[in-house]
């Protein structure tokens, strides 16, 4: 065996090539959205010698894929002597490569052969990234080799292919001096009769610079048959690396990708580095989570000492055999090796105690069970320090409690982001063309910023014409893209049970908007148990819950859910189960084919339509629970109208009263907006399950309805009835009433005596009711009451009872032109009085001994100077502003204040003080507010008064207070400008 002529070197580490310093030295070739930072130093394999490393810094410079005009088909060309290789090395380096998911074309010189290399072996050459040579003892006796190895040289040369030799029993110095053994075959080849065959006597020189070159390349040394399997696993590592095997395809635009990556990136850095932090993103199906998560794996994935992107799990873990399959992938993407895992438990301690030692980068894509997270990344435990397990879910289940550190939420798409998408797709450029300009937009409009429907819609349309446009949009109106659907669908198919796609379909007809209780207490109604349903469907990114608690939905999930009850019967209406199109519910009434199918039915018509159907169409709709109608007119006996009817909301109602002959026994709420009403109802049915009751902006009403009918009511709302003059004393049996909404009343004089019986009432709105000019004291029998809004009313004093109650918590009196201290009752003032236990505007309370108070004049610039040190002994705060800038530098000092005594809660004290100081105040401003920490051993409850012309400003001031818990109990500010 020749001698190796680099012996002399040291068996350092540095003298073994380093593939990962050598990717990272070709920086720009690296995709865009790959991290130009340096990876981490990987070991360098130890049985594999390699020579001539610094000619790898030049070949890196021609990385394969630096030709866009060539079509690279194959990953490996693999060149060798089938005689000296075939059935050892060369077939376990094939088997390998195949099995690491590499494109291998062998030149297997066992097939006949003729007297030239045939043209599609030249071909596959160039379609070829790489080229491995196995150079053997007998590889430079073939003509056929010579030759392959002459066009692989000449593709190295010309369009920076990659060439990796392979000594195998032979020096590197022999082939590239064609001596030893080696050089015999050669020389023999050249000189013997096979010289004949080549009219062209210099041909031979050309093998000779091919071998010269191809010895002169650094690549791997297999000197005896001990380290064959290392150096095979060695060379399908270092060929996945040059590769890019495990890079993922993202997009050919990746329109807002960019973005979102490094919004994930910081997210994922926000931790000690030593860590193992988990990150989910949640959002809806097709809004991107798998094509963002793929952008992170080629992002930082060069980062680890080794990453894995197991894509589906959704699917493939129904698959036979496909949990085992995942835990089995997620250790041959790290390790490079098959391991075989035979039940999941085994497979969790084969995790545990391989990637334990690992740093590691693991997306898990589509997880939609906890026993998902479990069989893949059971514990933080598993993995080794630094490490980042990236969860993409649907489900927010799934990423409760401790399970993830970090959330990341996926949005839509802005409108740029979805005009450069869609364009792309529909126009191949970057913005749509002038004479698509008004159809782009509308179908920009109806994806709702979704990208799966934007790729969708923009392929499906490409290169069509104006009218095949408007004829697929005026289709989505009643017909969804099917593709997309079938996406979205996913989510709705894998709820639980039946109740909860009842409750999905009955929001995406009939609720989108609505207040979330009041969903809930309607859907309660007809037995869906709706308060674990409506949870289930935010956690799946079905439905959404904003801020005001009212429900949302995307457009196309609402279309998919739509669509789910119109394929049912596509072409007979009458047969499913829910109507909601104009078209539909006009055709079934007109005609009157309503079926006992039909449980919700909506049918809006403008204010002034004059068409008329009969009450008779409802007749046979017998499990009609939900009936939403708007500007409609029913004639006839609606005694025909369900008795299962839980719903009935009507704007417009055109009768004068409700129908005695409407069964209203099962009515959950009902909802008569803009009606015509007078007087409500006499002698009218018990309705023991009625919990909502709306008439606002019914003009005519003069009385309410005998509430003695509705002993359940909980939601009471007459909003804008301006002729109401008299609320019926019957409202006193309403035991379980919540909620009293007379804003806007102007006719009512006053307030029954019996509502002040309503021990059950949190709720009471007056603002409007500008004839209402006091409380009795007897609103202290209101022991639950805790918000009272009594804005622009003719209030001018406040109940000391009120006061005094428990239960209050925000008073709000806004639009009262006089003095708050004229509106309080005495005592609170009493709790003012001066003495001078503290600093000199710090007062004590007459009799109360722990109670402090601290009263500053818009004169006194200096008078919170001491708020610091003082607040946390305040019982009362009295504070004049001046002025706009004032009111905010005093908020800023009191908040400033509350933060540093309540720093467990953030509190942005500055960001609120500049949101009062933008807003427009005129008049007199004043604003008083009691605030009591609930905690405190001193106090029993947390009171807030508002009054004045504008509350805008110190509402921000008030919101940013109730945040933290204090210990004043009173706070008022007067402001005046």
């Amino acid at each position: 065996m020749a001698a190796d002529p680099y012996s002399h070197r040291s068996n350092s580490p540095s003298e073994y090539f380093n593939w990962d310093d050598l990717l990272d030295q070709n920086q720009t070739l690296r995709p865009k959205w790959v991290s130009t930072s340096p990876p981490p130093r990987s070991p360098p394999p130890p049985p594999v010698r390699v020579v001539n490393e610094v000619f790898w810094e030049h070949f890196l410079t021609e990385r394969p894929g630096t030709s866009d005009e060539l079509l690279r088909i194959h990953d490996v060309f693999l060149s060798f002597r089938g005689g000296d290789t075939r059935a050892s090395f060369t077939s376990h380096l094939y088997a390998a490569l195949q099995n690491a998911g590499i494109k291998v074309f062998r030149d297997d010189d066992s097939l006949p052969r003729g007297d030239q290399i045939s043209t599609s072996l030249l071909q596959a050459i160039e379609e070829s990234h790489i080229s491995i040579v196995v150079f053997s003892t007998n590889y430079a006796d073939s003509r056929w080799c010579l030759d392959e190895l002459e066009k692989i040289m000449d593709c190295h040369r010309t369009i920076g292919q990659v060439v990796l030799p392979v000594f195998y029993d032979v020096n590197p110095s022999e082939v590239r001096h064609q001596t030893g053994e080696f050089g015999k075959k050669f020389h023999n080849h050249i000189k013997g009769d096979n010289l004949l065959l080549y009219p062209l006597g210099s041909r031979w020189k050309s093998w000779r610079e091919a071998l010269r070159e191809a010895g002169g390349i650094a690549g791997f040394v297999v000197l005896n048959s001990r380290n064959e399997s290392e150096a095979i696993e060695n060379i399908v590592e270092n060929i996945t690396s040059l590769l890019d095997k495990t890079d993922m395809f993202i997009a050919d635009n990746p329109v807002g990708v960019e973005s979102r990556v490094q919004d994930m990136i910081l997210l994922l850095d926000n931790q000690e580095s030593n860590d193992v932090l988990l990150l989910g993103v949640r959002g809806m199906g097709g809004i991107g989570k798998t094509t963002i998560a793929k952008a992170i794996y080629n992002e930082i994935g060069r980062n680890f000492e080794g990453r894995s992107f197991l894509a589906n799990i959704r699917e493939v873990w129904e698959q036979d055999a496909g949990q085992v399959h995942l835990q089995e992938q997620l250790l041959f993407d790290i390790f490079k090796k098959t391991t075989k895992i035979h039940s999941i438990e085994s497979g969790k301690n084969i995790l545990k105690d391989r990637l334990c030692s690992k740093r590691v980068l693991l997306v898990l894509d589509d997880v939609n069970k906890l026993d998902q997270l479990n069989a893949l990344c059971g514990s933080r435990e598993w993995f080794g320090s630094g490490s980042r397990i990236i969860i993409t879910t649907r489900d927010q289940h799934i990423l409760r409690g401790n399970r993830v550190n970090q959330v990341y939420i996926m949005k839509e798409m802005d409108e740029s982001e979805s005009t450069d998408l869609f364009s792309w797709h529909a126009f191949k450029q970057a913005s749509p063309r002038e004479d698509f300009a008004e159809l782009s937009r509308n179908v920009i409009e109806y994806s709702g910023g979704l990208p799966l429907a934007l790729e969708v819609l923009g392929s499906y349309l490409f290169d069509r014409g104006v009218t095949e446009w408007k004829s697929v949009l005026e289709k989505l109106k009643t017909i969804p893209n099917d593709q997309v659907q079938k996406k979205l669908r996913i989510s709705y198919d894998g709820l639980s049970d039946d109740k909860e796609k009842d409750i999905f379909l009955d929001i995406a007809c009939f609720f989108i908007g609505m207040d979330r209780n009041e969903a809930i207490q309607i859907l309660n109604g007809c037995k869906l148990f709706a308060e674990i349903g409506i949870s289930v469907l935010v956690e799946r990114s079905l439905l959404t819950v904003d801020n005001k608690n009212k429900l949302g939905m995307h457009d196309l999930l609402r279309d998919m859910g739509r669509e789910i009850i119109r394929e049912k019967s596509p072409k007979e209406p009458e047969e499913r189960s829910r109507l909601w199109f104009h078209e539909d519910v006009i055709e079934v009434l007109s005609d009157q084919t309503g079926t006992k199918a039909i449980e919700g039915l909506a049918l809006k018509l403008p204010v002034n339509n004059t068409k008329c159907f009969s009450t008779e169409a409802f007749e046979k709709m017998k499990k009609l629970r939900l009936l939403q109608l708007a500007g409609v007119k029913l004639e006839g006996d609606f005694k025909y109208l369900s008795r299962n009817l839980r719903w009935l909301c009507w704007r417009g109602f055109p009768l004068s009263f409700l129908p005695k002959n409407l069964r209203q026994e099962n009515l959950v709420s009902i909802m008569l907006e803009n009606s015509n009403i007078k007087h409500g109802w006499k002698d009218g049915q018990r309705m023991e399950m009625l919990k909502i009751l709306n008439l606002s902006h019914s003009q005519h009403l003069t009385q309410t309805p005998d509430f003695s009918c509705m002993p359940n009511l909980e939601k009471l709302v007459l909003r804008d009835c301006t002729s109401l003059s008299e609320v019926s004393h019957s409202i006193g049996y309403l035991n379980k009433v919540l909620l009293i909404n007379l804003k806007g009343c102007i006719s009512l004089r006053n307030l029954p005596r019996s509502i002040y019986k309503l021990k059950s009432l949190k709720t009471l709105i007056l603002s409007g009711c500008l004839m209402i000019d006091k409380l009795e004291e007897d609103v202290e029998q209101m022991e639950s009451l805790t918000t009272l809004i009594a804005d622009n009313t003719a209030i001018t004093r406040v109940p000391y009872s009120l006061v005094r109650s428990k239960s209050i918590g925000y008073i709000s009196l806004c639009g009262h032109e006089g003095l708050s201290r004229d509106v309080f009752p005495s005592i609170i003032w009493s709790w003012m009085s001066p003495t001078n236990n503290l600093s000199s505007l710090v007062q004590t309370s007459a009799g109360m001994s722990s109670l402090v108070s601290l009263n500053v004049s818009s004169s006194s610039s200096q008078g919170l100077s001491s708020i610091p040190v003082d607040l946390p002994k305040l019982q009362s705060l009295w504070m004049e502003s001046g002025s706009e800038l004032q009111l905010s530098r005093d908020a800023e000092r009191i908040l400033g204040a509350l933060y540093a005594m309540n720093s467990s809660k953030e509190l942005e004290s500055t960001a609120t003080t500049s949101e009062i100081s933008n807003k427009e105040t005129s008049g007199l401003m004043q604003c008083s507010c009691q605030v009591l920490d609930s905690g405190s051993k001193d106090s029993l409850k947390s009171l807030l008064f508002q009054m004045g012309m504008n509350c805008q400003a110190t509402s921000i001031l008030k919101e940013s207070i109730l945040e933290v818990s204090i210990s004043p109990s009173l706070l008022s500010i007067e402001y005046g400008c």
